[in-house]
């Protein structure tokens, strides 16, 4: 959807240009990125049609496989786990969206007061660190620092008296840990792209802001944040297709049958009933039902900040 809604885009500019010439070089400049979506993207789609079928492994993806209609989509909506998973991830999705926008933002405005270069580079690459950790290695991490007997974060509650807590085995705090481990992560990359917008602010608007006797909270309020909004919107924009994903390598990694209550996603509940199950027709089922959400959610997002925000992505 992303891409056909570039190329309609670029087909209205290339309309209105006069110098059509001018955009040739970035249309190039795509072909290979189109090309590897069509591969890895577009063509395996057929097996969409599995979510439809009652599929049998041993006639293969191209034999005669029995027409079923909706009947895979039906049997997943009665499924008792279907109301459970479905919360779980847009909990763990909204709240993981709601803190990957706030908290970037706000350490990008304080690392912009820093005076000390050296040490706001420090900070910058410290915080950016874990974005390259795959979440097996982090795993492994988490799981030795929340350790409820002898996790570093537990010993530090002993100091106060407070009884060790079970982060990645109570139902009580899977969700808290999920969205803080997650933001703690990649909060380092959103704070690189602000830091970013903030450098290419021209400084005469800051100049002309002091001029007019507005202070550093001033200034903050009225030239660096109405500067960043562009940006804001689109990061907020592209990440509500992720409404449904919730992150199946950080779940998978991080969960264990005891919180699947307050823990299990689709991702996961997918991988489970193709991948252990064998139940491949449902599965596909799911992942068709989550695609189709996440896409009419992107789409709506792309119309919306283009409307009211008049900031167009493409």
């Amino acid at each position: 959807m992303i891409i056909v809604l570039s190329f309609y885009d670029i087909y209205q500019s290339e309309k209105k240009s006069k110098n059509r010439l001018s955009t040739t070089p970035l249309h190039i400049m795509m072909i290979p990125s189109i090309i590897v979506t069509t591969i890895f993207a577009y063509i395996p789609l057929y097996g969409i049609v599995m979510a439809f079928q009652n599929f049998n492994p041993t006639k293969g993806l191209f034999g005669m496989q029995a027409f079923v209609g909706w009947d895979n989509f039906r049997y997943f909506f009665q499924m008792p786990d279907f109301r459970t998973v479905l919360t779980n991830t847009l909990i763990i999705s909204i709240g993981k969206i709601i803190f990957q926008t706030i908290v970037p933002i706000v350490v990008a405005l304080l690392l912009n007061e820093l005076r000390i270069k050296w040490f706001k580079k420090s900070v910058q690459t410290i915080i950016y660190l874990p974005h390259f950790l795959s979440w097996v290695i982090l795993g492994g991490i988490l799981s030795s620092v929340l350790s409820p007997s002898n996790g570093i974060i537990n010993a530090f509650l002993g100091l106060f008296n407070i009884e060790p807590i079970f982060f990645l085995g109570s139902n009580d705090w899977f969700r808290f840990t999920l969205i803080a481990s997650d933001v703690w992560k990649e909060f380092g990359w959103g704070t690189i792209i602000h830091l970013a917008t903030i450098a290419g602010i021209s400084p005469h608007l800051y100049e002309a802001a002091k001029m007019d006797g507005a202070n550093r909270w001033k200034q903050t309020r009225h030239v660096t944040l109405p500067s960043m909004m562009p940006i804001i919107i689109m990061l907020s924009t592209l990440s509500l297709g992720r409404v449904l994903n919730a992150g199946f390598d950080q779940v998978f990694n991080l969960y264990s049958p005891a919180v699947y209550e307050s823990g299990d996603v689709i991702s996961t509940f997918v991988y489970r009933l193709g991948l252990i199950q064998a139940q491949y027709s449902v599965a596909a089922a799911v992942g068709v039902f989550k695609s189709f959400i996440s896409m009419f959610l992107v789409t709506t997002s792309y119309y919306l900040s283009k409307k009211y925000a008049n900031y167009r992505i493409f």
